[in-house]
């Protein structure tokens, strides 16, 4: 194995640029969280060219079935990459998110732009997410929390850099083709990325590293996907994990259009706070993406139950404090970093928490089902936050009920989140 190459280097210095090639792959991909920004001009789009009044929930539905078609794609998508290598598979998924993000251009109706963009883009991120992950995973046996965590971090990050982009090409370019300039941009990204991905030889690993004595000990008991869905620690992790993303998926499907909300309450027109609003993103993004590891440390330390205790108390006070105070932008600030923060602390606290209460032996399908509640967080909160704007004419109504699923999510991690008993 001392003869193995990696893009011309040792594989223990080449397999950092896999790390920085999965985090860019990831980048392109997690431009769905900036989704808040092109909903504006889209639905302006719309009402000036096509004659439409589109509600809040149709705007809603491109972003909510993006997700879950995201969340029901990812899962399937293991086999494929084991059998045919993630390279081929990250540029098939490239391919096919470019061509959903070109394709929304055409989109003439909200329903139309589901379709387009929504399911085709939603199935390409599907496709590609998880091969950057699982190659890092490979290659670093030594660092494998450093490496997937700084591959994952892209597509937490991503709207920090992509939302400002967007925001330039629309002012600059129109909706139309800034749509095709970004599935295009998109597509070249991820392929070219893709290009460096391969799995080490097998039996490989870094010169002068041996597999931990601890790795070795008998781990929690495993449980096979059959056995974990009898039990209520799945249930109750997957009702939890539903209610965390529904709370950071609602925030970042609104962002701008709750700041708008909060702006016309001070008195503060759009023109004059569209672009503070849009640099918002890039902190929330940061918030995103550090939810990762900060979450992941804390379950590490306090065990996934008081990892959700915190992380549903943190989604509590943030939606009552959204509601209570509607003109505050101190307050629209603190709480969409909260927010955004909790989204990705959830993507660290599921995880680990399939792990911790499930075992190793038959993760990837284990966790490939715990990740569906993604996919429910993503069509309940987006309908819920969609409908509160129709019915109540703000968006900020929404808050409220968050707050009650919040207390909900305590209830549940407090009684259902401990290691279940496998039964002999």
């Amino acid at each position: 194995m001392s003869e193995v190459k990696l893009l011309g280097m040792e594989p223990e210095k080449g397999r950092w640029v896999l790390v920085l090639a999965g985090l860019i792959i990831n980048i392109a991909l997690g431009a769905i969280y900036a989704y808040s920004i092109i909903q504006i001009p889209i639905r302006k789009l719309f009402e000036t060219v096509y004659g439409l009044k589109p509600t809040a929930t149709e705007m809603q539905l491109p972003f909510i079935v993006f997700l879950l078609l995201f969340a029901l794609t990812m899962p399937l998508m293991g086999r494929y990459i084991e059998k045919h290598g993630p390279r081929k598979i990250a540029i098939l998924g490239g391919i096919v998110v470019g061509i959903g993000w070109f394709a929304a251009s055409f989109a003439t109706s909200p329903i139309s732009l589901v379709f387009l963009y929504g399911v085709i883009g939603g199935i390409g991120v599907g496709i590609a997410y998880n091969c950057p992950i699982v190659t890092s995973g490979r290659w670093f046996p030594d660092r494998r929390g450093l490496a997937v965590g700084l591959t994952v971090l892209g597509f937490g990050f991503s709207a920090a850099i992509t939302g400002p982009l967007m925001d330039f090409l629309m002012a600059a370019y129109g909706v139309e083709n800034s749509l095709r300039m970004l599935g295009v941009l998109y597509a070249a990204i991820i392929i070219v990325c893709a290009l460096v991905l391969r799995f080490p030889p097998a039996g490989w690993t870094p010169k002068g590293w041996k597999p931990p004595e601890s790795a070795a000990k008998a781990p929690t008991v495993d449980f096979m996907r059959n056995e974990m869905v009898k039990t209520k620690t799945f249930y109750g992790l997957w009702i939890c994990y539903t209610i965390g993303t529904l709370a950071g998926l609602l925030a970042i499907g609104v962002s701008k259009p709750v700041g708008l909300e909060v702006a016309k309450n001070i008195g503060i027109s759009e023109k004059e706070i569209s672009a503070m609003l849009t640099a918002l993103v890039i902190p929330f993004a940061c918030c995103n993406g550090f939810g990762r590891p900060l979450f992941g440390w804390i379950v590490d330390r306090l065990k996934p139950m008081r990892a959700a205790l915190i992380s549903f108390t943190l989604i509590f006070l943030a939606s009552m404090a959204m509601y209570l105070y509607p003109a505050s932008l101190a307050v629209y600030t603190i709480v969409f970093a909260i927010l955004w923060l909790n989204l990705g602390g959830w993507l660290a606290i599921a995880p680990a928490s399939t792990a911790a209460f499930f075992g190793v032996k038959d993760y990837a399908r284990n966790y490939g089902l715990v990740f569906t509640a993604y996919g429910a967080g993503a069509v309940i909160g987006n309908l819920l936050v969609g409908q509160a704007k129709d019915i109540f004419g703000a968006y900020i109504a929404a808050f409220p009920y968050v707050a009650v699923l919040a207390i909900l999510g305590l209830i549940l991690a407090a009684t259902l989140l401990r290691p279940p008993v496998k039964k002999t």
